[in-house]
């Protein structure tokens, strides 16, 4: 399929959208995109508020409407919960509807680590507290959803690493609350992009009135391939970096899937999909009852255990 997001988004007067991971790459792109259609309020939300206040200038550079946009930095630190309740409070505070939520932000292959309540760090920053996200604004993507004319979505940021590299069990939920040490960069990676695209299938079939897709946008050259990784040197030296190199798109070409996510007429509540728009690639646990079931269920218990008040009723 083409996409064109200059033609084919449509107009966004009256509505908001929020983007996670907006401070560069994807994200900011995504953005860019979003205030040339004349939104109510963009949130352009980021870890480093230095960094999103340079993204913000790029952005208004970018054409005369996104000069003029509503573009709100939020100050978001996804391995932080307590970061996580802080900016889900103020939009709902501040906003009476949110039509798009873009789950952008991720790393890849970073060195072993936590996040602050002592989850995996790729788990917890790709997955887990974008979860969190979702369930603190999910009253107020119900409420938009029922408004006339409303077309709310959620679109998660996957890979196709979430079929090459995740454990062969799925999700290894035994050892999600430690660093995970002996496994691989890349097979945590795997697992943290596939819990993301359960996420999304499992969205759609608890909220069928907000429409879930999760996506794999290519290879783009993007930061989230720089700075130190636990990949094999050989593999990153000789295959990762001059593949991207070679083959990876822009950033604004990059943005086009989830761009077609959030607004084509053509998506299928809880797919999966790469560029543009093909479905049925995805892998085979990536559509397993069971396991996304499992998912939300535990997702569902260690929110509560950090004082959320659980998934709305529908």
């Amino acid at each position: 399929m083409t996409f064109d997001p200059e033609r084919d988004i449509p107009s966004l007067k009256g509505k908001v959208c929020l983007v996670t991971g907006a401070n560069s790459g994807l994200g900011e792109a995504t953005v860019a995109a979003l205030a040339r259609h004349e939104p109510a309020k963009v949130y352009l939300a980021a870890r480093s508020r230095d960094k999103a206040e340079t993204a913000l200038s790029r952005i208004k550079a970018t054409s005369p409407a996104a000069k003029v946009a509503d573009i709100q930095i939020l100050d978001l630190d996804l391995a932080s919960f307590d970061s996580v309740k802080k900016a889900a409070a103020r939009v709902n505070a501040e906003v009476g509807r949110l039509d798009v939520l873009q789950l952008n932000a991720g790393v890849a292959v970073i060195p072993q680590s936590t996040t602050k309540e002592g989850y995996e760090i790729q788990f917890g920053t790709n997955y887990l507290g974008q979860a969190l996200l979702t369930q603190l604004l999910m009253p107020l993507l119900l409420k938009t959803a029922g408004l006339p004319g409303a077309d709310v979505r959620i679109v998660s940021m996957s890979s196709v690493g979430h079929k090459n590299f995740a454990p062969r069990k799925g999700i290894l939920f035994d050892e999600l609350k430690t660093d995970m040490g002996t496994h691989s960069g890349a097979e945590l990676y795997g697992q943290a992009k596939l819990a993301k695209t359960l996420f999304a299938y499992e969205l759609a079939k608890r909220y069928p009135q907000i429409t879930s897709t999760s996506l794999h946008p290519g290879t783009v050259k993007s930061n989230i391939w720089s700075g130190e990784k636990r990949f094999n040197i050989l593999l990153n030296n000789l295959i990762i970096k001059p593949l991207v190199a070679l083959t990876g798109v822009s950033n604004e070409e990059g943005a086009k899937t989830q761009l077609w996510c959030s607004f084509s007429k053509d998506v299928e509540n809880g797919r999966y999909y790469e560029p543009i728009g093909k479905a049925g690639k995805d892998g085979p646990l990536s559509r397993d009852d069971d396991l996304s079931r499992k998912l939300w269920e535990w997702t569902d218990r260690e929110l509560q255990e950090h004082g959320t008040p659980g998934w709305p009723s529908e």
